[in-house]
């Protein structure tokens, strides 16, 4: 354990939060980073999203892809820095610019990152500036809008030297597609560049086989013309003869695989042509067992045009002229006759090369394009090392501006409690009077809200809108004011750190203690709650019980035609006096007497403890409920509501009653102002305190006359004193 303790650098720690946090100030302390035990650091993990911080640079710390920031990645950009900064208290300026001189040359980082600046600079025609910004490098189609290589290892045909050259690329891009280069235009890299050569050698091979002595074409010339006739009639002439060997199996099947009565039923009311469809979809032929297809009479209407096709192209080579019906036999020998040639065909390769023309692919794979393509990548690639820098550059200018930043959102909280806004705070809330900083992004209420809880916050979950549609979700932390007013379907306005304001609408609440003040009060507005809502309940009942009256009374108008003697009867016995009920009703008022005796003898008997008295009365009440405050309040932290948003905070980072009234600020009238107390629209008031007074002076001279008051009182206050001197 002790060995841990040590370092060898001197750090300096500061309070904030009930949390020791190390002091980023000075170039030394990030450049020895790396020392401090992970343990002092306040986050060990962020996201890459959902941050008021430039993505850009998240990405770059981001060196896995993994959408978050952890502390490997924290200290290899550190390394970075220490390698190509000359002094590391530059990142503490924060602008986003890079001085060329701020860039080290100790190291290869160091030269390689200055050349890559110098060249960029080069290229947009300020090789005398001084600095190089982030709108510098902010396009690289514009550094590279006039050069020929850019070292990404493309080629576009611009780049070629000469015009074959030029259209072999572009042969290549219209067939097997293309990259953007730097330079935003369209060209090829090696990979693709082999992948068109070996098509277009298995396409010429393919060719080769087509062609001499071992041809497929057994029709020579006119074997394709067959075949294509063939191929337009294979499935109906397949699907006929299977039909007739059908019917021969079984006599009952002609019936069955002849067009259905109910399907030329449903063709006789339509106007019909050779080509509908309907038609195409019935038999070829009638069928019948055994039967040849005859090729001129009884045949599909649909296929007529085809067939005669069929017959001229195909039956007619193979089979010899004027045939005028085909048999299964027939049927079988043409297609053998074509079988090495439909070999041929399905064996060719799949491929856009076609497209070229024969001709075209010879001469490409006969030629030098391959290795004049081939030649222009090399050129381009060889400058990989120096145009890469591009990316380098950016990256140091991004850490350079945002490095500090971040460290002081992640091994410290030093932007939250005080300087300025932490990443995580995506902007205000206002709504009920108050204003609350603490605001976080929130994708889902239910999920987060479940482990947000435990930060022991009063938490607001809102949705918020524009009028464009546009929608988001927040958290807001209310930590000051009160909660009388803040409930599900209230509205108020939340900017973000743009400045755009959206509507912004409750939809769940966590509900924790704000105040101790609050949990003061906590107690009697419950309970005046509870007799607001049993008035209201009780005023319900007797307002429902007058409406069934005077419902019973216009029931008994309309029916006044009835005769007397039965009204008569109807008439309800007046009621007798219960005595059970008046001696409930002595027992119960006896019984409040007995009470109200006690507690005000014990109260009076107090004598000039009496002060004491009321304050422990109203610690009986309160008192729970602030012990209960007092208690949440101290474990409120910011912990678990950045858990619940992809963090993983590594301390208690506390939120104080006085840090907690700076989050939340509650509505005041400003310094100096002037205030009018006299309101014309306001309630006069009426002397209540007098009221009760009146109230406590009477219950007590009720009490003493009644004697109860005595066994409390001295011997000359006591009521049986009093009324024998009289």
């Amino acid at each position: 354990m002790a060995t841990e303790r040590k370092s060898r650098y001197r750090w300096s720690f500061y309070r904030a939060g009930e949390v020791d946090q190390v002091v980023l100030a000075t170039g030394d302390d990030l450049a020895n980073l790396e020392q401090l035990d992970q343990k002092l650091w306040l986050a060990l993990a962020c996201p890459t999203r959902g941050l008021e911080f430039p993505s850009r640079t998240l990405d770059f710390l981001d060196t896995d892809k993994d959408r978050r920031i952890r502390v490997p990645e924290i200290l290899q950009a550190l390394r970075f820095v220490r390698e190509v900064f000359r002094d590391l208290n530059d990142l503490f300026k924060g602008d986003g610019t890079l001085p060329i001189d701020a860039i080290g040359e100790a190291t290869q980082a160091g030269k390689d990152l200055r050349g890559g600046a110098k060249r960029i600079l080069e290229n947009l025609g300020k090789a005398d500036a001084k600095a190089i910004s982030l709108d510098d490098v902010a396009d690289t189609a514009k550094i590279f809008a006039a050069t020929r290589f850019n070292g990404d290892g493309i080629v576009p045909s611009y780049a070629a030297d000469d015009e074959a050259t030029r259209l072999a690329i572009d042969d290549i891009v219209n067939t097997h597609g293309s990259l953007l280069d730097r330079s935003g235009k369209p060209g090829v890299h090696q990979a693709l560049v082999d992948r068109f050569f070996d098509d277009a050698k298995t396409y010429v091979e393919w060719l080769a086989k087509g062609e001499g002595s071992a041809s497929p074409r057994t029709l020579g010339a006119a074997t394709d013309a067959a075949e294509l006739a063939v191929r337009a009639v294979r499935a109906k002439l397949d699907d006929y003869f299977v039909r007739c060997r059908m019917a021969a199996f079984d006599e009952r099947a002609a019936l069955l695989l002849n067009a259905p009565a109910d399907d030329l039923a449903v063709l006789s009311p339509k106007d019909l042509s050779a080509e509908a469809c309907a038609i195409a979809k019935l038999p070829l032929a009638r069928v019948e067992a055994g039967k040849a297809l005859s090729l001129t009479l009884g045949v599909n209407p649909a296929w007529e045009a085809a067939l005669a096709t069929f017959v001229t192209d195909a039956v007619t080579p193979i089979l010899g002229p004027g045939k005028a019906a085909l048999s299964e036999a027939d049927w079988t020998a043409i297609k053998s006759v074509l079988a090495p040639f439909v070999a041929w065909l399905d064996a060719k390769p799949a491929t856009k090369l076609e497209a070229l023309g024969p001709a075209r692919v010879r001469e490409l794979l006969a030629g030098t394009a391959r290795q004049a393509i081939s030649d222009l990548i090399a050129r381009d690639a060889a400058l990989a090392t120096e145009s890469n820098q591009i990316d380098i550059v950016e990256k140091a200018i991004l850490y350079r501006r945002d490095l500090v930043l971040l460290l002081k959102n992640f091994v410290n909280f030093a932007a939250f409690y005080g300087e300025g806004k932490a990443i995580f705070q995506t902007g205000t809330l206002y709504l009920d009077g108050r204003s609350c900083e603490l605001c976080l992004p929130v994708e889902d209420a239910t999920k987060h809200a479940a482990l947000a809880g435990l930060a022991k916050a009063y938490l607001v979950y809102c949705d918020c809108t524009r009028l464009d549609g546009t929608k988001r979700g927040i958290v807001a932390a209310f930590t000051g004011g009160d909660t009388d007013n803040l409930l599900v379907g209230r509205n108020g306005i939340f900017y973000d750190r743009q400045g755009n304001d959206w509507d912004a609408t409750i939809t769940k609440i966590v509900e924790n203690p704000i105040s101790i003040r609050q949990a003061f009060w906590s107690p009697y507005k419950s309970f005046v709650r509870m007799i607001e809502a049993q008035v209201a309940k009780r005023a319900a009942a007797a307002d429902q019980e007058a409406r069934g009256k005077v419902e019973s009374t216009a029931l008994a108008v309309a029916q006044a035609d009835k005769t007397k003697d039965d009204a008569a009867a109807k008439k309800p016995e007046a009621k007798k006096i219960d005595v059970g009920t008046v001696a409930a009703i002595g027992v119960a008022v006896g019984g409040i007497a007995t009470f109200l005796s006690s507690v005000l003898a014990t109260f009076f008997g107090l004598g000039m403890w009496m002060p004491l008295g009321i304050l422990a009365l109203i610690l009986a009440i309160s008192g729970p409920s602030m012990l209960i405050a007092w208690l949440k309040l101290r474990q409120r932290n910011v912990g678990p509501i950045l858990d619940a948003n992809g963090w993983a905070v590594n301390a208690l980072a506390k939120i104080n009653v006085p840090f907690g009234s700076a989050l939340t600020k509650v509505a005041a009238l400003p310094l100096g102002s002037r205030r009018q107390l006299h309101d014309p629209f306001a309630r006069k008031r009426r002397p209540y305190w007098l009221y009760l007074l009146f109230a406590l002076v009477l219950a007590s001279g009720a009490l003493w006359w009644l004697g109860k008051l005595d066994r409390h009182l001295p011997s000359w206050a006591r009521m049986d004193t009093i009324l024998k001197r009289s």
